[in-house]
Order: structure tokens, then sequence, then C-alpha cells
């Protein structure tokens, strides 16, 4: 089968190990917490973030692919996966602070940052409030957005609907849970592989995450913080290159909202994807490298030696197509 990107689908029950090859875990020191990343590749930095309850594995069939233009790290935020889980109260601008001192720890002065969902949510709020460490913005079907005052009761809805999905399965975790949290993310259940449901599994009954996973759920669903929300006053200020991503199937934001914070952020792009749930990156991984990574190679390709994408200088984004939308 012959991908969007001209190259060969690989078959979806690929085993984690098939579609890391060439990749790397790595453990670093973002400020005071241990963190756990997947690496692939030189060349900018890219950094992959997770969504809420989720982990590095969120983008297994990515981290690899992006790696052959792009210096990538897909870690565990904060409270995650295998990174650091302290006992603190959980935010947007907590986990913002974790993902800086990151960037510190690699050496990137600024990076484009892919998140997904949550990590769409902390992503945006970095290009808002440290917009001098942000190269570029992907949201894919980001959290967080509060458009409009009808956009707080959507938000309260999406947040009550993403945790008691999440509580369900976090809940006295089984493995049936998981799947059909994990399902719930997805067009195509199908995609839901059996390696991945253990990987989760593993994750949610690890006793440090279940000490922690309750109160971080709520910090970003029941007790959401108004100054940390994107409303369209924030968004407007976003001045980095910008690609809203979304789904027509997405179970939680429905895509015309995510179309509307293309047209409030400036200049952003925007791709609606077909047949694809909460996790586009994972479940029709050839569309979405071959967007998201023509996104960023745009980008990359179009500074001359010495210069940086996001360094501030005003024609930056003009010759770009792709800043059309």
């Amino acid at each position: 089968m012959t991908s969007v990107d001209g190259g060969t689908t690989p078959p979806q029950g690929n085993s984690f190990w098939v579609d890391l090859l060439g990749t790397e875990v790595r453990y670093r020191q973002a400020g005071p917490y241990r963190t756990r990343s997947v690496e692939a590749g030189t060349g900018e930095p890219v950094v992959l973030l997770h969504g809420i309850s989720g982990h590095a594995e969120t983008w297994v069939r990515n981290v690899a692919i992006l790696g052959r233009d792009f210096r990538v790290h897909a870690i565990d935020m904060l409270g995650h996966g295998f990174t650091d889980k302290p006992q603190i109260e959980y935010s947007i601008r907590a986990l913002a602070q974790h993902v800086l001192g990151f960037l510190d720890e690699i050496g990137a002065p600024r990076a484009h940052l892919v998140g997904q969902s949550l990590g769409g949510w902390v992503a945006a709020f970095l290009a808002v409030h440290h917009p001098e460490r942000v190269a570029s913005l992907v949201s894919v079907t980001g959290a967080g957005l509060q458009l409009d005052a009808d956009g707080a009761a959507l938000t309260e809805q999406v947040g009550q609907k993403v945790a008691a999905a999440t509580t369900k399965a976090l809940d006295t975790p089984t493995r049936e849970k998981v799947r059909a949290r994990l399902e719930w993310l997805v067009h195509d259940p199908s995609v839901v592989t059996d390696e991945l449901v253990e990987t989760r599994y593993r994750i949610y009954t690890r006793p440090d995450f279940a000490a922690i996973a309750g109160d971080m759920v709520a910090g970003f669903t029941a007790r959401v913080r108004p100054e940390e929300m994107l409303t369209a006053e924030r968004l407007a200020t976003i001045s980095c290159p910008t690609l809203v991503l979304w789904t027509r199937q997405n179970p939680t934001m429905p895509w015309p909202v995510g179309e509307a914070a293309s047209r409030i952020i400036p200049d952003a792009a925007f791709h609606l994807m077909e047949d694809a749930g909460h996790w586009p990156q994972f479940e029709k991984p050839s569309e979405f490298q071959a967007v998201v990574g023509g996104f960023l190679r745009s980008l990359t390709e179009q500074y001359p030696a010495g210069r940086t994408v996001g360094d501030g200088r005003p024609d930056d984004r003009a010759s770009d197509p792709l800043r059309a939308g």
C-alpha cells in the first residue's frame, strides 16, 4: 500500500520495537525532575508532547520518521510515564516549566513543539508566554481552547468527558478498562494493539502514578485555571509559525473549534484529517507525517545558513505557503 508521502504504509500491528528501530531511550534531568525521552535524528530540535495520562509511546509511529530531518524528543511530561511524579499541584504552568527545563537540558534555546491534546495546550501556553523558546507550534487536537463566552460551557463539557473516560480507566485499572480508554481515542478501534494496551496498563498500575493520577487529571479537567485557558485574546498573541491539525471524528473538542482557533492565531495553517479520532499521529501516521513533517521542513528549508526559525524577523513567515491556511 502506497502512503501519501510516497512510502509504504507499515502494517498497523507493528511492534513498538520495529517502529522505534534506530531511536534511543534517554533519561535527562529537566530541572529537578528525572525525565524520560525517546529520541532520534539530528538537526533542529522537535519536542513531542502527549495528552493527559499519556506517555512517550503516543508518538511511537512518528519519532523515527520525523527523526530523518530533525532531532526529535518524545518526552514523558511531568507526572506521566516514567518521568518523576512529584506531589505538587499540577497545572499547565507546571508542565510548561518542566518542558522549559528539558529544553535547557538539551541545550536548545528554542524548539519546534508538537503537542497532542494536553500537550497541545502546554505547547500553545509556551508559545503565548515564552515565545522566545518556541520556533514553531503544531497543535494536534489540542486541549484548552476557550474562544468565546459559549466556549466556557463547551470546555467544561469536554473536560467532563475526558475526566470520565480517563478516571474510569485509572480507577482500579484493568487491561479491559485501559483498552476501552484507548479505543475511545481513535476512530478505528482495530488500531489499538495488545502491546499498546499492555504498555499503558503497566504505567497506570505503577504506584508512583497511582499516587498522583486522580489529582493530576482533576487539575486539567475539573479544576481548570482561567489564567491558563487559551482564549482568543491569548491565541492572537502567538507569533511563531503555527499549524493546527484536527480530525473530523475527534471525540473531544469538535473540529470547527480547532479551525476557528487557526483563524485567530496570526497566519496559522489548518489541516483537517478524515477517518481519525483524537490520536491521528498513531491512527494515520503516514498522513500525519506528510502534513506535520512537510510543515516543519518548509520552515527550516527557507532559512539560509546562520539563521534560525523563530528569530523574530518580520519577514520570516511571509514567503511560507503553508501559512495561508
